[in-house]
């Protein structure tokens, strides 16, 4: 079998849903990026990397709105990158490269972007490496070029209505699987391990992470904006705000 005997898009809406359970703002964040995108490059074909880009939700949204988009997705994790590839077909380039090492950039195709977006993702990087991955990143960024990171942000400034808000997601989201209107994170990868094609990636993924992607680290927004500016950006900001999650964004 092959990524093309895959029900490509029963598999990106049921990864949809799940992540939804989490975020159900998620379109909201996406939107938000690529606005950004758009008032950095004009009516030009931006180049984007969509950066720990798993199944290639951004890439597909970006390339529905973009359809000159040039695309790479960047990954590490081979059933999500057999995803991406599959969704994506030609339309993209997908390549796979660990963020934890200082090296990854040399597996892309291109030396710069005008954009690299990225959600739900570096919280999974602990903080001296993200500190230095904000450097690396910037570094692929064409001058002029915008970074955006979408993720867990609480705002230090409310703590506990941040907490309280955050709890109120973790009811919803509870209750939204008990009904069956998406799978858990667990369920979802179970019944990956039981796809005859996505099985043996799922086991390949146990040897890649094989305790998981700890550390899930979720410093404050504040925390991403300075870490931002220290790496050299001009100038960075909250771009976007839904409850405990935020987008930062940054200018090269």
């Amino acid at each position: 079998m092959t990524p093309y005997d895959l029900d490509v898009r029963a598999w990106q809406e049921s990864w949809d849903r799940q992540q939804e359970t989490f975020m159900p703002d998620r379109e909201h964040r996406f939107a938000a990026m690529l606005d950004a995108v758009e008032a950095v490059v004009g009516d030009r074909p931006p180049r984007v990397l969509d950066l720990a880009g798993g199944t290639g939700s951004i890439s597909l949204r970006t390339l529905a709105r973009r359809p000159d988009a040039e695309v790479t997705v960047l990954d590490l994790d081979p059933v999500l990158l057999t995803l991406a590839e599959a969704a994506l077909a030609a339309r993209a380039t997908v390549v796979a490269a660990d963020l934890n090492r200082s090296d990854w950039a040399a597996a892309l195709p291109h030396r710069d972007y005008d954009a690299v977006l990225t959600a739900t993702a570096l919280h999974w990087v602990d903080g001296p490496r993200l500190a230095q991955l904000y450097g690396e990143i910037r570094d692929v960024l064409r001058p002029g070029g915008v970074f955006v990171n979408a993720d867990h942000m609480p705002d230090d400034a409310m703590p506990a209505l941040g907490e309280r808000l955050s709890a109120r997601a973790r009811e919803l989201r509870a209750a939204r699987q008990r009904a069956g209107a998406a799978l858990s994170w667990s369920d979802w990868w179970s019944q990956a391990a039981d796809d005859p094609v996505l099985g043996p990636l799922v086991e390949k993924r146990r040897q890649i992470y094989p305790t998981g992607h700890s550390p899930e680290w979720t410093p404050p927004a504040a925390w991403h904006l300075d870490a931002l500016r220290a790496a050299g950006f001009t100038e960075a900001g909250v771009l976007w705000r839904g409850g405990a999650d935020a987008a930062v964004a940054a200018l090269r």
